[in-house]
Formats: structure tokens, sequence, C-alpha cells
């Protein structure tokens, strides 16, 4: 309120941006949409851009039964075609290189379209190529490098926030592939009982690991993480052990 209002009085607009709005406990969830619905009624000059999980409009239905009114929830998904190619051949080509079409190929199949890990092969095929235009071999060359570096950063910093019981919740998901799948299927998998699974499913919403795309249906929050439960927990077996440590 008080930026809102600070706003008006210098006759400016004011915009807050927030990112992982979905970690928001949900004591400070209601008061930011309260706040917001506040500001909307007295017309303030204040704009408020949240990016969050695809979880993030449940949650805030849950936190104040209006949020569906007071907030647009656009879907930001993968990049198209056109798109993953853009991001990738344009700054190859404004800085006087070029790469082939089979190689754009490579790297959309490879990456899903997820610009993060656009990001990443990119970077890597730029490195491993020596000459332009870059090829598909050298994407093909680069992917260790690529999924190496994800391990360690993207995956791994999310997969360290899991207890053992989670992680293994995951690893069953992972045996059934990219999702989504049905809640009692991974419980299936795991080998207990739907409403065992059910605090461990729900722990890993709150975690942003995994959502629900519909009732009853569970899956990923980020592409190929099935793949890395792979390499991660690749002994795993139903009713071999909980999870992994070190």
């Amino acid at each position: 309120m008080a930026i809102g209002e600070a706003a008006r009085a210098a006759d400016q607009p004011a915009a807050i941006l927030i990112d992982e709005v979905q970690y928001l406990n949900d004591e400070d969830l209601r008061a930011l949409i309260v706040s917001l619905h506040r500001i909307s009624q007295r017309a303030l000059p204040l704009l408020m851009f949240g990016a969050g999980l695809p979880q993030l409009a449940a949650l805030s239905g849950e936190a104040k039964s209006y949020s569906e009114r007071l907030f647009d929830f656009p879907a930001v998904g993968p990049l198209d075609e056109t798109a993953t190619r853009d991001a990738v051949r344009v700054p190859i080509e404004e800085a006087g290189a070029e790469i082939d079409d089979d190689a754009l190929a490579e790297i959309a199949e490879r990456t899903e379209g997820y610009p993060y890990f656009l990001q990443e092969w990119g970077a890597h095929s730029w490195n491993v190529a020596p000459t332009s235009p870059v090829t598909r071999q050298d994407v093909v060359s680069a992917s260790g490098k690529a999924t190496a570096a994800l391990d360690a950063s993207f995956f791994r910093v999310r997969f360290d926030r899991l207890t053992p019981r989670e992680q293994a919740y995951l690893r069953a998901m992972a045996e059934l592939g990219p999702g989504p799948h049905r809640s009692g299927e991974v419980a299936a998998k795991l080998g207990i009982a739907v409403t065992s699974a059910g605090p461990l499913r729900t722990g890993l919403i709150r975690k942003g690991m995994i959502w629900s795309p519909s009732h009853g249906d569970t899956a990923f929050t980020v592409p190929m993480f099935d793949q890395f439960m792979f390499r991660k927990m690749p002994d795993w077996r139903r009713g071999s052990g909980e999870g992994v440590r070190g």
C-alpha cells in the first residue's frame, strides 16, 4: 500500500516483480493478495507481475477465493520450434558465426524448448565447435558437458532439498516416464498405499518438484528430471531403500 500511495503522490506508475511466488508461505501469500486487492479498489498506480510454477493458480485460490478475479494466470511453457531455433541461432549470428539446421534440430530435441537448457546446450556447443558453422556433431559432442552442468547445478539444487522418501517418490515417477502419471500408478510403483503416498506428493508439490495438471495426475515441473533421477539413483528398486545420501 505504501508503494502505491507513493506512486500516486509522485504521479508515476510503479511495478513490483516477484519470482518463485509459489514459495511464499500461506500467510504471506494471503497478505500479498489482500494488499493487491485493496490497491485495485483504491485505483493506485501499482502493478504486480509474479512468476511461479503451474500450481500457483491453485495456491492463490486456496489462499483467497477471489484471487481468480483479481489476477490473470497466463501459461508460460517451452518455446515453440521457431523461437527455440531463433534463441540459439540469433546470438551465434550476431557473433559473426553460423549454425546449421541439423544442429538446431538436435538442440531443440534435446532441450524440449526449455529456455535455460537452451542456454546450456548453446554455450557448450559453441565452446566445442572448432570452426563455423556449429554442426550437429558439435552438439552431440557437447551434450555430455551440458548434461553434467545441469546435473551439478540446476538438477542438484532441487534434489538436495528432498528427503530420502521424497527422492524415492520421484525415482518411482521416473520409472513411469516423463508423465503426467496417475497418483495411484506412482504409489504402486513405489510399493505403498495411495493414502501413504499422499503426504509425500503434497510435500513435493509445495517444494515445486511436481504439479498436478489435472485431478489425480502428477507431473514433473521441469523437463528431463526423470532422466536425472535415473542418473542419480541408478540402482533404485522398489523396496531397495528410501533414497540416497551424499
